[in-house]
């Protein structure tokens, strides 16, 4: 087992108990192109009309998060167009919420109502 994976059913636990996400609208591993390279978005939070509206970028418990870790999510987000971004290695979680085309921190994790209508 990857030693993310905790990491990741983990925060899938907190997004579903904490955050009220639907599990219905929860997809982990979702691979997706950019250019000629495969990716794969650790968890992927989508919208009632199924488009995807958060990221969630899951590292190991010793991996601390760096802007190396932010810039591989907004990579994604070239792709995705997400308006929320995730970053956690299970000790710290960072919320991101897109705000013109910059992503600026939030004091804590938001609840589904409010990614959707931010």
């Amino acid at each position: 087992m990857k030693r993310e994976e905790p990491v990741r059913q983990w925060f899938i636990g907190l997004l579903k108990d904490k955050c009220s996400v639907p599990p219905s609208v929860i997809k982990a591993e979702t691979g997706f192109r950019l250019g000629d390279k495969l990716y794969r978005a650790d968890i992927l939070v989508w919208d009632r009309n199924a488009r995807p509206l958060a990221v969630v970028e899951c590292k190991a418990p010793s991996v601390p998060l760096t802007t190396a870790v932010l810039d591989q999510a907004v990579r994604y987000n070239m792709v995705l167009g997400v308006r929320w971004i995730f970053l956690t290695n299970g000790n710290s979680v960072i919320a991101l919420h897109k705000v013109d085309n910059n992503f600026v921190p939030v004091g804590e994790l938001p609840d589904y109502e409010r990614m959707l209508s931010e």
